[in-house]
């Protein structure tokens, strides 16, 4: 059942419950001064950074950088949305707040899932059958399999109907649900003779299943729930209600394909596990992760199609902002197979050598092509262009000068490929004026070069002076003082002349910022919106300085800790908060 909570209603729930009470049901606090300290239960520490303000009623912590009010640590801690936070925390402290009520099914389908849940566990562990010889045959634990809430559903066309009737549970929900089918007036069983996985969202739920066959005599090998309006399978991932707080933990989620690859891993001690739902990996399962960590690595098989699943779950992934790596099992097997034999920590090495996004991509773009020939190298540079080009600006350097490397041309070559000198000719002709070098002099010879915000400011500068007036309005939008200055010549060929002359800037600047110019703007691609780059780093150049305003107020704040001053802690922990909604609020409209 959803629930919509009035203003009123959240104030009052504040004005009764204690963040104190609240949070010290799981987090053990020790006063410290007029407020609490202890350990920050969203990341790894062994000193206390982790503050509960009693008298503002918020939590902090210096470490991760994680704060809020009660509700928001009640949403991280248990991982649920608002409304849920809220209606945890009410029903905990026996509050009848003012709602909002949908029609129920919601709720009914979810307590049908549970009891479907509990008959197929009841069925797996209270008397022998092939679900559960199959299991111990796969190796699982008894506890591991408890922890999963693994079942087993029997032959029999009608045992799991018989009870949700005797439980006056009707046909047409379990239909509706994928428990049962209909066929010729007849209702039965969708699940007979499978292991039975639960799937289970992030608030603990029993959204749906996936039944494995344990006969080969059986069809399809897997069976899983239809959608409906409790489960959606681009939504959730399997395992993640119970790795979630390991994946904050450790600082990223190792993503595999199967169910038994989760349950493996996790019973090998590797416990930041999930997996997609027999589907290739979706936008909303990305953003589901972002709420964890930042960081992923794809672990699928390494034939064709996992390669393939991979590529295509790494440009998901990077849409999303998140950092990714690649890794393949060795020898072929799967991630089950390969734990079991080998151990965690070769496992983990495995992770550790994972391949980073653009290495995998450029890697990936070999194949099929030999690379002994003229030809192969054309055609590996062809695709490692198209590659290339989607990159940020950093990125582009560091692939550039790899895929220069592996194909054996220069890195001018490669970067004229993304971006054709026919589409560089103006403003200014700035391709006709390069800076002049000896003829054994080398291209690489000069290892600094302007990236990032800081280059496409130059570049949009530019290319298109009319956005030198608004640029001009914030001198510390550049990061480095060299572009700082290259742009106040640019600023003042411009305001002198009325318009800007690039040879006039070229033959103004030293050698070295000459050179730099250069190739900050040879090594740009044209930009399809010019706006929207201004627009992009103005808010990355914000980030920064909200960034920088962070750190030096968690600074203070550890000294104002170490003083005593809780007046002066209480005030830097509001600000702090502010400056991480500001930030948030920045990512989000990015």
């Amino acid at each position: 059942m959803s629930f919509s909570f009035s203003n009123s209603a959240i104030e009052e729930l504040k004005d009764r419950v204690n963040i104190v009470d609240v949070i010290g049901r799981v987090v053990p606090l020790k006063r410290s001064g007029s407020n609490y300290k202890g350990v920050c239960p969203f990341h790894s520490e062994k000193t206390p950074s982790f503050v509960v303000s009693e008298q503002k009623q918020i939590f902090t912590c210096f470490g991760c950088g994680a704060s809020g009010d009660m509700i928001e640590f009640v949403k991280r801690y248990y991982n649920l949305d608002f409304t849920e936070a809220v209606e945890k925390i009410a029903g905990e402290y026996g509050i009848v707040l003012e709602k909002r009520q949908s029609d129920g099914r919601r709720e009914k389908y979810y307590e049908v899932n549970r009891l479907a849940a509990r008959f197929f566990y009841r069925a797996f562990t209270e008397k022998a059958n092939p679900g559960y010889s199959y299991m111990k045959k796969r190796g699982i634990t008894p506890a591991v399999l408890k922890k999963f809430g693994i079942g087993y559903a029997d032959s029999e066309w009608t045992s799991l109907v018989d009870y949700m009737n005797s439980q006056g549970i009707e046909n047409r929900t379990l239909i509706e649900l994928g428990l049962a089918a209909e066929s010729r007036g007849r209702v039965y069983d969708k699940f007979r003779n499978r292991v039975m996985f639960p799937i289970i969202n992030t608030s603990g739920k029993v959204i749906g299943f996936g039944g494995r066959a344990v006969s080969s005599q059986d069809n399809p090998k897997y069976l899983n729930s239809p959608e409906s309006l409790v489960f959606r399978k681009k939504n959730n991932l399997y395992g993640l209600n119970i790795s979630r707080q390991n994946v904050g933990k450790d600082g990223f989620i190792i993503l595999v394909e199967g169910y038994m690859d989760v349950i493996a891993l996790y019973q090998g001690g590797v416990h930041n596990v999930a997996a997609s739902l027999g589907t290739a990996l979706t936008e909303n399962q990305a953003a589901l992760i972002k709420r964890y960590t930042d960081s992923a690595v794809l672990s699928y098989d390494a034939d064709s199609a996992g390669r393939n699943a991979a590529l295509r779950g790494m440009d998901i992934l990077k849409k999303e902002n998140l950092k990714v790596r690649v890794l393949h099992v060795t020898d072929g097997k799967d991630p089950d197979e390969f734990i079991k034999k080998n151990g965690k920590e070769a496992f983990l090495k495995l992770v550790e050598e994972a391949l980073p996004y653009g290495d995998y991509k450029l890697e990936a773009a070999k194949s099929g092509i030999d690379m002994s020939s003229g030809e192969g190298r054309i055609d590996y540079i062809r695709r490692a262009a198209g590659i290339i080009a989607s990159m940020s600006p950093v990125e582009r350097d560091i692939y550039i000068a790899k895929a220069a490397k592996e194909a054996g041309v220069s890195e001018s070559a490669v970067r004229m490929e993304i971006m054709p000198e026919s589409e560089g000719a103006s403003p200014g002709d700035i391709h006709s004026h390069r800076l002049r070098r000896s003829d054994d002099e080398s291209d690489t010879e000069n290892p600094h070069v302007i990236i990032g915000r800081d280059r496409d400011l130059l570049t949009l500068s530019v290319r298109s002076e009319k956005y030198i007036d608004t640029i001009s309005t914030m001198p510390d939008i550049f990061a480095l003082d060299v572009s700082r200055k290259i742009f106040d010549v640019i600023e003042k060929d411009f305001r002198e002349n009325g318009n800007l002359d690039i040879n006039r800037v070229l033959d103004t600047l030293p050698d070295e910022e000459r050179e730099l110019l250069t190739e900050a703007c040879e090594s740009t691609p044209y930009y399809e919106d010019e706006e929207k780059v201004l627009a992009d780093c103005m808010r990355d150049w914000k980030l920064s300085s909200l960034a920088d305003e962070e750190e030096r107020i968690l600074t203070m704040l550890s000294l104002a800790d170490e003083t005593g001053n809780d007046d002066k802690l209480s005030s830097l922990m509001e600000r702090l908060k502010n400056i991480q909604l500001e930030i948030q609020a920045e990512r989000n409209l990015g």
